[in-house]
């Protein structure tokens, strides 16, 4: 296995997508029995890496039984709807508010481009590419789906997204939590130990609902997380009790920032990096901030965000 390919207990992998940089966002396999299911597909570009880590376990597209998706923000699905044109045997399992948006993703690509611009969305995501609606199944709060005879249970977790959705897999005791349980990239590890940060990126940023999220899946007592941002993190206990902590203290901080406006959000980025490179004192300010730029322009968005919107 490769630095793109990772092999870890339980039939998992993870796959470095090539989405922006190395080690940003993950396409995880979990095989059981010859079978497959996938969560997360990163965007359309990301398949061939895909389907040559498939030929090198030895299986081939009708393999592939479902494909999960955590939500429907493009870096998660980007690339669901060139996934499913490949499988032909597998269904695109999905929360029930973002169905529709794989059956027509017309309206997500708009609002990607809102966020990021036509030409960016162009050379990230290509062009989008509906899903048959016979194809997708909608999960309801607490639904199982059998991979061979291993029960994948998908949880509705709120807080990044309304659409938002994690997978139990019992087998593993892991999670696998999309963008409800933050980010951590490794280059921000050290000796080891994983640093994470809560996402916060617009439209749907809830801090309430996102700590009790997080609260539903420690319940769970996993032994692993596996982040789409970037795969496998294990010290749970301690990495959820930060994140706790750091979405009180960057929500404190958004409504501390002065003015309204582009002139908040700059507020509010410039404390979140503020406040983010401090937390990450073990790293250099020079390495959080190359990591984390991305993130803290996004971040803020959703922060102020909130603030426009809450009730």
């Amino acid at each position: 296995m490769t630095t793109e390919h990772i092999a870890f207990p339980n039939g998992i992998h993870a796959l470095d997508s090539g989405y922006v940089r190395p080690g940003l966002d993950a396409v995880h396999l979990i095989v059981q029995d010859g079978r497959v299911a996938v969560i997360d597909t990163a965007h359309g570009a990301s398949l061939p890496r895909f389907l040559a880590a498939l030929s090198g376990l030895g299986l081939d597209v009708d393999a592939v039984d479902y494909v999960f998706l955590t939500h429907v923000h493009l870096d998660h699905a980007g690339g669901a709807g060139a996934y499913m044109a490949c499988l032909p045997r597998a269904k695109l399992v999905v929360h029930p508010r973002g169905a529709r948006h794989m059956i027509d993703p017309a309206q997500l690509f708009a609002g990607a481009r809102a966020v990021y611009g036509d030409e960016a969305v162009r050379h990230l995501y290509g062009t989008p590419t509906p899903v048959p609606v016979g194809r997708v199944l909608e999960a309801a709060d607490g639904a199982i789906f059998s991979l061979a005879d291993r029960p994948l249970q998908c949880l509705h977790t709120p807080g990044h997204a309304k659409h938002h959705l994690c997978l139990w897999d019992a087998t593993a005791r892991a999670c696998f939590t999309g963008d409800a349980f933050g980010l951590s990239y490794r280059e921000l590890d050290v000796d080891g130990h994983p640093f994470i940060i809560p996402a916060t990126t617009p439209i749907q940023f809830d801090p309430e609902a996102m700590k009790a999220s997080i609260h539903r899946l420690l319940a769970l007592e996993p032994e692993a997380m596996y982040l789409t941002h970037f795969s496998r993190v294990g010290e749970v206990e301690r990495l959820g009790a930060d994140l706790l902590r750091r979405v009180d203290a960057i929500v404190a901080l958004a409504e501390a920032a002065p003015g309204t406006g582009q002139a908040r959000r700059k507020a509010i980025r410039e404390g979140l990096s503020r406040y983010l490179f401090d937390e990450a004192h073990a790293v250099s300010p020079e390495c959080a901030a190359r990591i984390l730029e991305v993130d803290m322009d996004l971040n803020a968005q959703g922060l102020l965000w909130w603030l426009e919107h809450r009730p």
